[in-house]
């Protein structure tokens, strides 16, 4: 049923953000919050002071209301009109990530790697592994010091 078909009593028994959810139906586009309440207050004759002392508590009955989402600019429309899209956004941490690897490819290429090692040599066999070790009393470590 067409809002301006309804009777005063009968706009007067609905609440604001029912009003409201039937004028977005019935015009089919996006509205900003204070358009839409100027257009409830035309439907229920209110005047200026009574829009100027009811749009803060409209305002938060629309917000808490789940069937309105509000858009970009200030405008607001049905929810149901607009799909849940979540988009996981991890670009940042992918660039994050492209930057290491980078930096570690460019790090690796520009120093030389000091670091040898003898394929031929058995880890079983432990012979020469202990031949440069020198063992230091404590009384011969005083003695380095001092001397």
């Amino acid at each position: 049923m067409k809002l301006k078909s309804l009777s005063k009593e009968e706009l007067e028994s609905m609440s604001y953000d029912d009003i409201a959810y039937k004028i977005f139906e019935e015009e089919k586009k996006k509205l900003k919050l204070p358009d839409l309440f100027k257009k409830i207050c035309k439907l229920l004759e209110l005047d200026e002071s009574e829009y100027e002392a009811r749009i803060g508590d409209f305002f938060q009955l629309i917000s808490r209301d789940q069937r309105f989402t509000m858009l970009d600019k200030g405008f607001w429309d049905l929810k149901d009109k607009y799909k849940t899209q979540i988009i996981m956004d991890n670009e940042e941490e992918d660039e994050e990530e492209t930057v290491e690897e980078t930096e570690d490819d460019t790090d690796v290429s520009d120093e030389t790697d000091e670091t040898y090692y003898d394929e031929d040599s058995d880890d079983d066999v432990e012979e020469d592994d202990l031949k440069d070790l020198v063992i230091i009393t404590d009384d011969e470590d005083d003695e380095a010091n001092i001397g």
